[in-house]
């Protein structure tokens, strides 16, 4: 059996760096637009509260939920150098992709929505959900005998499988005393950490350089 690694392209590395980035930035925006959001509660609101017009800053939520898409869709096309080429990765990636989408349709349609267009918030906000849960759990198949991914894989599966158990959970009312504004988070706080370790890691590996290169490798 081929094993991979440990090297990545430079794309990668950047690719790494866009997903990080993309989830600070909207981790600190949910934070600022909560502090501005007068009686918001973590376990009675759903996170969407904060991008609907009772919302004072839902301007800045709804710019970085798709800011954050856009990084989801940009980081998967520069990463795929990083995995080897198979089904896995490219279905994975792919789901990462839809995932994105989903957020910037989150952006584009907040939650009080109205017609012609009120209902497509719900819709878009599970695309979200489900194309990134799908996307950690065959990414981290991906990632076997890769040794760019070493010590990755079991968390990238464990964190898709946390965020679809709390997918199921959210969509049946069973809170679990989280409240439903917990539960949601519980669903999207895998998927934001696991961008941020993810991409931390990817940014950190050496870079390959071509044979023909005299520097041979690169940091």
């Amino acid at each position: 059996m081929t094993t991979f690694g440990p090297l990545v392209r430079r794309s990668a590395r950047l690719g790494g760096a866009i997903l990080a980035f993309g989830s600070i930035q909207f981790v600190a925006a949910m934070v600022v637009v909560q502090l501005y959001y007068p009686g918001y509660s973590d376990s009675g609101n759903a996170v969407s509260d904060l991008g609907s017009s009772m919302s004072p800053w839902a301007w800045l939520f709804n710019d970085s939920i798709r800011v954050l898409g856009l990084a989801a869709i940009l980081g998967a096309l520069l990463i795929r150098s990083a995995f080897a080429s198979k089904s896995t990765t490219h279905l994975g990636l792919g789901a990462l992709v839809v995932g994105g989408l989903g957020a910037i349709g989150v952006g584009t349609f907040p939650e009080n929505t109205t017609w012609p267009v009120a209902g497509i918030h719900g819709v878009v906000a599970l695309l979200t959900f489900l194309g990134s849960a799908v996307a950690l759990l065959l990414l981290a198949l991906a990632m076997s005998r890769d040794t760019r991914w070493q010590g990755l894989r079991a968390y990238s599966f464990l964190s898709g499988i946390l965020t679809l158990l709390a997918v199921g959970l959210y969509a049946t009312d069973r809170y679990l005393g989280l409240g439903p504004g917990g539960m949601e988070r519980l669903i999207i706080a895998p998927i934001l950490l696991w961008g941020v370790v993810v991409g931390i890691h990817l940014a950190r590996l050496q870079v390959y350089v071509p044979a023909s290169s005299p520097s041979g490798t690169a940091t």
